[in-house]
């Protein structure tokens, strides 16, 4: 097991967090339904402030639900009491799951923080023989048409910020040292319509952002808001935002 202090860059803005981040599409689930039975038990760890864990619960039997960070767990929607969920501070290394328990292991935008080897051989041990691990995450999104030279201008300020983790999101986890054999998965993309305040707190949930306000005390969304009100229209102007999305899907034997 790592005893290693989990890399918390998000705690900090659990409250913008959960507000701001995007919502997974139905072709995720869909394809997480394709390779595991709806009465299969999940454990989701790094399950931050829920995006994924209305997805899966709405398919799947039940959902364990973990995140080492108290304050993610503290705004998950599940906390209104969702019987197929139960939520957990943990680790993503560890967990409190029975040997052998769960048929699947779902992991969103979370694996570029653990330590793999010790996550890796947490699912070994929790999942049943024939269990899934999927994970996936998205890379950055495509600027809208007609903000190319604002969300530019925004992205060079915050880049220097962004932790190393992210460079394995933008590889969409090339490289990695799987435990289990790989099965089909898709190609998907993330998609919202968003207005411009939205589109603006997803921009301060960014890690990025935070610590780039943190250790220069300049606040990269409010700098760069003006230019990007200019080249958004209304503000109550819904525009189209986009995320490339990868999946991993791999099936323990």
């Amino acid at each position: 097991m790592s005893d290693t202090p989990f890399k918390d860059h998000f705690s900090a803005v659990a409250g913008t967090y959960a507000a701001a981040r995007p919502e997974y599409p139905d072709a995720l689930f869909d394809a997480l339904a394709a390779v595991a039975p709806p009465t299969s038990r999940v454990w989701e760890p790094g399950c931050g402030s829920g995006q994924a864990t209305r997805g899966l619960a709405a398919r799947f039997a039940w959902v364990h639900a973990s995140d080492p960070s108290a304050q993610q767990i503290a705004e998950h929607w599940a906390q209104a009491q969702d019987p197929r969920v139960e939520l957990a501070v943990e680790p993503g290394e560890r967990c409190a799951l029975a040997d052998a328990s769960v048929q699947l292991v779902a992991v969103a935008q979370a694996l570029h923080w653990f330590d793999r080897a010790a996550f890796f051989a947490e699912c070994e041990r929790v999942l049943a023989p024939g269990g899934v691990l999927a994970a996936w995450g998205y890379q950055d999104f495509l600027a809208p048409e007609g903000m190319l030279e604002p969300v530019a201008a925004f992205r060079a300020q915050i880049e220097a910020y962004w932790p190393p983790e992210r460079a394995q999101i933008d590889a969409a986890y090339a490289g990695y040292a799987w435990p289990f054999p790989a099965l089909p998965a898709p190609t998907l993309w993330l998609e919202a319509e968003w207005s411009l305040p939205r589109f603006l707190g997803y921009l301060a949930s960014m890690s990025a952002t935070a610590r780039c306000r943190a250790a220069t005390g300049d606040d990269p969304v409010a700098r760069h808001a003006p230019a990007l009100a200019a080249a958004w229209g209304e503000a109550g102007d819904l525009r189209t935002i986009q995320w490339p999305l990868f999946l991993h899907l791999r099936r323990r034997a």
